[in-house]
């Protein structure tokens, strides 16, 4: 066997002192075969840490609401993760969260092959996979986040990169045939908290666009399994993607995605408040445009292993129902935004003439 290839993120010297005294106190923990239900980490769900283009982006996001911070750089050789990046982390949170739930030990030091991951997250496994699984963990390495999210102190930043090092290991002929891996404590404790997690639907990865996916996880976040759903002005909403389309062109993809309803589990409406301001809707969706034999009700988890008969004797395809009233098309109360004491998916939107209550119990 070839030697392995190390990637780590700080100089040589650091590095290597470093990466021995890490390595030495982590014990490995082999990624669990079968197929495992997605989860997310919701601090990633809820706030921009990823770029959503395709393209090189080495601008850096900085992101501030009440005492969060969020700041992410770049470097120029390989540009700031992305959202499909950001699809490994998403096989890490299912591996350790599958593992602690069945009694297994984890750990940060994760071992797969790459045709384990590739497969989890979707891709194919060609040589061209394999290779932009590469440029992808390089990308998550190289990436640095500095923020106060999760800390007792709000004026202390915790910084990381998304992944500590990593590792090619190669067989005989010079062929891969596994990678390890280590993610920083951040992410890891957020994992191990059930609060911190929710299961996520596996035709995630199937969303090509990158708005797409980060709507996605806002929706599934936020949204969760309220019928009563949830709104954000547009504009909130630009603010939370930090992305670097201008406003204009934001509010125009927003409203096209609407039109085309392509996440999973959910619906989504466009909605105007009094004065004119475009709210974008969302709430679990009632029916499913699922082919004939698959699990319809949008009630079940996406983990669920055996299939769901619908108990609908409609035709396969259908329209699926819409998720708002005709009365809620304009201004349906208020729009939950960062000013609300918590950011919650646990909060319902009412209207302000009702008496709502709060996290806290109280009315």
């Amino acid at each position: 066997m070839s030697k392995p290839v190390t990637h780590a993120a700080d100089s040589p010297m650091s590095s290597r002192h470093r990466t021995r005294s890490e390595r030495e106190q982590l014990e490995l923990f082999r990624a669990l075969p079968g197929d495992l239900a997605p989860r997310d980490a919701q601090d990633l769900m809820a706030y921009p840490f990823f770029s959503l283009a395709k393209t090189h982006r080495i601008t850096p996001i900085d992101y501030r609401t009440g005492e969060i911070a969020i700041r992410v750089e770049a470097v120029p050789e390989h540009g700031m993760a992305t959202i499909w990046d950001g699809d490994i982390l998403i096989w890490a949170a299912s591996q350790i969260v599958q593992a602690r739930d069945t009694g297994l030990r984890t750990s940060r030091l994760m071992a797969a092959t790459p045709y384990e991951i590739l497969t989890f997250i979707g891709r194919g496994d060609s040589a061209r996979d394999y290779h932009r699984l590469k440029a992808a963990l390089d990308r998550l390495q190289s990436t640095t986040v500095a923020t106060t999210l999760r800390q007792t102190n709000e004026r202390r930043a915790h910084r990381f990169s998304w992944i500590n090092e990593w590792t090619e290991r190669a067989d005989a002929h010079g062929r891969a045939d596994g990678i390890d891996l280590i993610v920083p404590d951040w992410f890891y404790k957020a994992v191990l908290d059930d609060a911190l997690v929710l299961t996520i639907d596996r035709e995630y990865f199937k969303l090509t666009g990158g708005l797409e996916r980060w709507l996605y996880r806002i929706v599934r976040k936020h949204a969760g399994r309220q019928r009563a759903g949830w709104r954000f002005d547009f504009r909130h909403l630009y603010d939370k993607s930090a992305s670097l389309s201008p406003f204009k062109r934001f509010a125009f993809e927003l409203r096209d995605i609407a039109r085309r309803q392509p996440l999973p589990g959910y619906r989504l409406d466009v909605e105007h408040d009094r004065s004119g301001h475009e709210l974008l809707a969302f709430a679990p969706a009632r029916s499913s445009t699922g082919g004939c034999g698959q699990a319809v009700e949008s009630l079940v988890p996406s983990g669920t292993a055996a299939p769901v008969p619908s108990g609908t004797a409609v035709p396969c395809h259908q329209e699926p129902e819409t998720a708002f009233s005709p009365e809620e098309s304009v201004a349906y109360g208020t729009p939950n935004l960062d000013s609300n004491r918590k950011e919650s998916n646990d909060s319902a939107v009412c209207d302000p003439s009702a008496r709502c209550k709060t996290e806290g119990g109280a009315s």
